[in-house]
């Protein structure tokens, strides 16, 4: 268990500034008069595995509602 909750800080310690480094280069890329579709292609890409990542560990709200049903 406490690996476990080492392990989920340090991927967030490390995946959060991933993140923002994808939407600055992104964003940078894309100011440019002629963008290469593949850096922006790629930074997208980090983008959405790192916010995968991020909202992997968070309980639906389906899944709140039916333990709420399961207590009564």
């Amino acid at each position: 268990m406490n690996s476990e909750l080492i392990n989920s800080a340090l991927m967030r310690k490390l995946l959060i500034p991933f993140i923002f480094v994808a939407i600055i280069v992104g964003l940078f890329e894309q100011s440019k008069s002629k963008p290469n579709i593949y850096i922006l292609c790629a930074a997208v890409a980090i983008f959405m595995y790192g916010m995968m990542q991020l909202t992997s560990k968070v309980p639906s709200k389906k899944e709140e509602d039916e333990k709420d049903i399961d207590d009564d």
